[in-house]
Parts: structure tokens; sequence; C-alpha cells
């Protein structure tokens, strides 16, 4: 019997050690949320089970995701895998930009200064205005008529 309980024991060990140390960030933008984990590894970016090129075809937004390992040069040191909700592909890009950079610096605090200085760090607070009645979008008005 105790056998038996020390080899459950040594199994829960061995597991501990294969887990890699991950680090988790949330990022947003807009109405998009991105929670992002990253590890140490070869570089591999995975969004919502998809590669960061086949989800993201425009090279702008690849640029976003890619930009705080470029800047830190950190680029195919960590496997990023994250899962991204809300908005458009634009919005989801700068969502993960934000999620990645906080979590490096969680990983290594010493890269804040440089994502910071870079405004990888800075939340951009801007949102679609609502609708308001009277008018056909936020500010535009119906055409005006004098008589």
């Amino acid at each position: 019997m105790a056998t038996a309980t020390s080899a459950i024991q040594v199994k829960k060990l061995e597991k501990k050690e294969k887990q890699v140390e991950r680090f988790y960030a949330t990022g947003r933008r807009k109405t998009a949320s991105a929670r992002v984990w990253i590890s140490r590894g070869n570089g591999k970016i995975i969004i919502n089970g998809r590669d960061v090129a086949e989800y993201f075809p425009l090279p702008e937004n690849r640029y976003q995701v890619n930009k705080p390992f470029a800047l830190t040069k950190t680029a195919g040191e960590y496997d990023v895998f994250c899962t991204v909700k809300g908005s458009g592909t634009t919005g989801q890009a700068g969502a993960i930009l934000l999620g990645i950079s906080r979590a490096l610096t969680e990983a290594v605090p010493d890269l804040r200064t440089e994502l910071r200085k870079n405004d990888c760090l800075r939340c951009d607070s801007r949102r679609v205005e609502r609708k308001k009645f009277g008018y056909k979008k936020a500010r535009k008005s119906f055409q005006f008529s004098k008589r």
C-alpha cells in the first residue's frame, strides 16, 4: 500500500518537472480582449488555435503582434498561445500586442523600460462613440433644409 502512494507521488513530481513556466497577461483594444500565455520556446505564435500568418493575413497586423519581440530582441525565444475575442482584426492585433508586452514584462522585468519607451504598454482607451438620436451616426446629421 505504501509503495502505491509513493509511486503516485513520484508521478506527480515528474508532471511538475515537465511543466514549463508560463506567464499570463491580458490585453484590450476597442472591444477586443486577448488572453496571452508566453513560455520559453522557438517563437511559435498560436492565436485561437491557428498560426499567426493564417489568422492575420495583413502584414500590418502581423507586424503589430511581433513588435514587442523585435523591440526587445527576444524574437524566437518565446512561444505565444493566445485566445482573442471581439472587435475586428486591427483591434485584436492591438489587444495581442498589449498582452504580449505585459507578459514579457512579467517574465523579464528589465524589458519594461524598452517597451514603455515605444508605447507597447500603453492601453489605447479610445472607443467607438455611441449614436445619438436625431442623428444619422454619432455626429453626422441629416441634410439641413432651409425651406
